[in-house]
This record gives structure tokens, sequence and C-alpha cells, in this order.
């Protein structure tokens, strides 16, 4: 095949294991041969609307087997993935679909309303429907495409994917995963996972995310198992899928499995078909490590983001208590060093930032390349911006941020992006937004706020105008009205002593 990509996964699958179950949801199987059929009717359908190589396909949905149809079809035909969150306001995602160049989307159960919105602002040429709302219906055009086997030339260091993350200038960044950083990161799961062909993977996490989708999904499917694709994530329901399907693995972020373990079906779940449980987006609280421990049970953590596609560092079962609270070491296919401000790599016990390099590194951000060019050292190497120390047998421990973003229930929220909107009120003289500990989420944001002289607004007003305009895991929990913030001499901001300030889940906050 001359298809080296991730969109000729299905036509081998297809060839070596036809009839084993890819896929279920709600209730139906989709085997290989059918998930192939499916992906290869769809390619042919966004041939026709005339998406080639390069061009981008938008899918907006939750957790369903279009998207990964969709994902494969834009690979066979060399084109490119622009997966969506569906937690996001109109605004966010008419920005991406504008930054990306997309103009197809696939959507599935989103409100009329908010479709429309998009294709009256996006400019879109072609959308296609799962189910009702506005486009041409996905199942009869999928029933009246061929089904003439596609083989594109295509390389792992072509484009498969866009994945926007939360801006830290206040506007999302698309990172660039190629087909290569997928193929490599699925290899690092296999092999520090011990990721089996007999695994049934539940994957309750959105699939917009990198790690659902990167760390769980593909890398089963890569490996011949079954995927158990959940809507939406619920812990009573979740505990009753693992005993009835014999869940044998499954991603989550801490905030899910601390749900699972509070759930009133917890004692009595039958848990003995899990073999691994992954956890990323926050680290484990030591709480939540023991509620698993003590059902035999232990994490497989890890630390990535995005652009690593998004495996970097990974902490497995057996060391779990032994290094409890650190991230683990680099997976085996991905080199991790901690640089001093001097560039040099730091000591054990020294604090330097997390760098990393091997395959599954981005290459960058899509149309930024000034952006691109600040996060890369030389030979390739991604600047995380984050700050970690290093213990004497290697094991990596995350302990600060160079950058100001909040890990919220395992979604990152740059402040930047929030603090842009709240000046958008002719209220707001200025805004600084801070995370504040919280002991179910991890963090959440507080935002401070300088009313303009003679202005008045309150919280809620304040609050109220975030709606729609943002995502909601985005909208800080509180606003606090203050009659000053702390800069320097250029007038900067200071979030260093705005966080001292007002960043405590255990002081007071103050207000005007």
């Amino acid at each position: 095949m001359r298809n080296q990509g991730i969109g000729s996964w299905t036509v081998r699958r297809n060839r070596r294991t036809p009839r084993r179950t890819a896929l279920l949801h709600e209730g139906r199987a989709i085997g290989y041969a059918e998930l192939h059929e499916r992906s290869l009717r769809l390619a042919h359908v966004l041939r026709g609307a005339g998406v080639g190589r390069g061009d981008r396909v938008a899918y907006l949905g939750p957790n369903h087997p279009t998207h990964l149809e969709t994902l494969f079809a834009t690979g066979l035909l060399g084109a490119v993935f622009v997966p969506l969150n569906t937690r996001l306001a109109v605004p966010e995602l008419l920005h991406q679909l504008d930054d990306s160049g997309s103009r197809v989307l696939v959507h599935a159960r989103q409100p009329e309303d908010r479709v429309t919105a998009l294709v009256e602002g996006g400019g879109l040429g072609t959308v296609l429907a799962v189910g009702a709302g506005p486009g041409r219906p996905y199942e009869e055009l999928l029933a009246a495409a061929g089904t003439e086997p596609i083989d594109e030339e295509v390389r792992h260091e072509d484009i498969c994917l866009i994945m926007y993350t939360s801006g830290t200038t206040g506007r999302s960044k698309g990172a660039v995963l190629t087909h290569g950083n997928i193929i490599w990161n699925s290899l690092n799961v296999v092999v520090d996972t011990d990721l089996a062909s007999d695994e049934v993977a539940l994957v309750g996490a959105p699939l917009f995310h990198t790690a659902a989708l990167n760390m769980s999904c593909l890398p089963t499917l890569l490996k011949g198992g079954t995927v158990l694709l959940e809507t939406s994530f619920d812990a009573a329901r979740t505990l009753e899928l693992i005993e009835r399907h014999g869940v044998t693995c499954m991603f989550g972020v801490p905030t899910m499995y601390d749900a699972m373990a509070a759930a009133s079906g917890w004692a009595s779940a039958d848990l003995s078909s899990l073999r691994t449980l992954l956890c990323g987006g926050a680290p484990v609280p030591s709480r939540t490590a023991r509620a698993y421990l003590d059902r035999g049970l232990a994490f497989v953590q890890g630390y990535g983001m995005t652009e690593t596609a998004p495996g970097a560092l990974v902490l497995g079962r057996a060391d779990s208590l032994a290094h409890a609270g650190s991230a683990g070491v680099p997976h085996f296919f991905t080199d991790v060093s901690l640089l001093l401000p001097s560039g040099e790599e730091a000591a054990p016990g020294e604090k330097g930032e997390v760098v990393v390099a091997g395959p599954n590194v981005t290459p960058g951000y899509w149309n930024l390349p000034e952006a691109t060019a600040l996060a890369f050292l030389d030979g390739g190497r991604f600047r995380s911006g984050d700050v970690a120390t290093v213990d004497a047998e290697g094991y990596v421990t995350l302990v600060d941020r160079l950058k100001d973003m909040i890990v919220s229930g395992g979604e990152n929220i740059y402040p930047a992006e929030v603090e842009n909107v709240l000046l958008g009120h002719p209220a707001v003289a200025e805004a600084a937004v801070v995370g504040v500990p919280d002991p179910k989420w991890g963090e959440v944001g507080r935002a401070v706020v300088v009313l303009r002289a003679g202005a008045t607004a309150t919280a809620e007003e304040l609050i109220a105008h975030l709606e729609g305009r943002l995502a909601r895991y985005k909208i800080p929990r509180e606003v606090v009205l203050v009659p000053e913030l702390p800069r320097n001499a250029a007038g900067k901001l200071l979030k260093g002593p705005i966080r001292a300030l007002y960043g405590s889940a255990d002081r007071p906050a103050p207000s005007s």
C-alpha cells in the first residue's frame, strides 16, 4: 500500500481481523470489516465533495462511531481531520473553522441553532448531518457511495489532524499532528502499557481530546481490540459497563475516577476484568490512588500534552506506590530532559523546564510560524512550559508551570483567553484570572477584576457576560471585585503577586 498513515488502518485490520468487533456503541457492534467499508464509503462522499490531499474536514459531536469514520476517511484521502470541542461556544468554534480553513463539517447530535450559526458564519462548503440537523444526510450518502479501493500516497510526515489547544495569547492554537506522530505515540502506548489484542477499552472521555483518542482508542484499534464508545461519562453507568462487557482498559482524568469511587455501586461492582487504568490530565491524588489500590487496582499515570500526541512521561502500575506523585519516566520512543535557564541539563533535585523530543512531537502550530519557533529549541526539542525535578533514578516530578495554564478536571484553561473576554465588558478596566485549588476539579478559575472609574457591575453580571462566549468549563467559579491589581514599573500585571493574594482556596476572597 502507498498509504502509510492512519487512513490505512481500517484496510489493514480488515484484511487481518475482519470479523473481530472494532466498536461497541449504544448496543450496536461494528466489526472491522464494517468500519472499513463505512470509512471507505465516506471517503468517496468527501472526494465527491471536492476534498483532496491537505484539505481540512471538521467534526463536531460527542463520542460516536462517525467521529472515527471521519478520521479514517480523511486519512484515506490524505486530507486533514479537525476535531472540534463540543463544549466550546459558537464564537470559539467559528474561529477554529476559519483558522483551519475547514470547508467541510460533519456534525452529530448538536442543537440545530448551534449548527445553523456555524453554517451561516463559518464559510462552509459542505455540511454532513449525522441524524437530524442542517446539512446533507450522512447515512443516505454512505448508502449510495461506492466502495472502490482508495490508496493515496500518505507518508508519516504528512499532516493527519489539527487539534486546537487553548491559546496563551487569547486565541486557541492548532497543534499539527502528523500520521507519524500518532503512530509513534500508539507504539509508545502498546510498549509501555502492555496493550493486548483482546482489549476491551472503555472510552468515555471525549475523543476531541488527544488523550482519549491517542492514548486509549487508537492504540486499541491498532492492536485489533474492541473500543466501547460512550457518548458521555457517567460514573454509575461506567461501573455497570465494566462488568457487563468485561472492560480491560479505560482512560480517565482523576475527577472521573473519583466519581466512580463515590458512586453507590462502587462497593459491589465487579472490576475483576480491569487490567489497565490510564490516568492523565492532572496528578492522581493519594486518596484516589488508595481507593483503587484497595480494590487491587493501580493506575498507569502519564504526563503529556496535545503537542506530544500526547505521551511524554509514564508511571507504570508497579511504580505507582514507590514513586507516588511522580509523572514517571520517558515513554519508550520519547526523550525528555529538564533544562536550566542556562541551557544545561538540571541535576537531580534541580528545577528545570520539561523539554520533549521524539517522533511523537508536533512539527508546529497551524499557520503560526512565530509561535512554532518560540516553542522549539534546536534539534526539534519542544518546550513544554512546565517545570519539574528529576531524581537519581530518572523519575520526573512536576512542580510548577512557566505558563499560567489552569488544569480543571483535565481541561486546560489559559487565563489570557478568559481575561480578553472579560475586558470586552464595558465596565471592566483590568482583569486577571488565577487558578484556585478545588477538591473535585483540581483547580477552578477565579477572576479578579478592577472596574472602570464610575462604572458599576456585579460579579454575577460579569459571569453572565462570559456565558455563550466561552466554554462553560472556562468560566471562573467566582469573580472578585478589587480597587486595583499589582503591576510592575512598565505597567504589566504581576501574576505572581496576584496569585499570592487571590489564589488560595482557604483564604476568603477580597471584595469591594
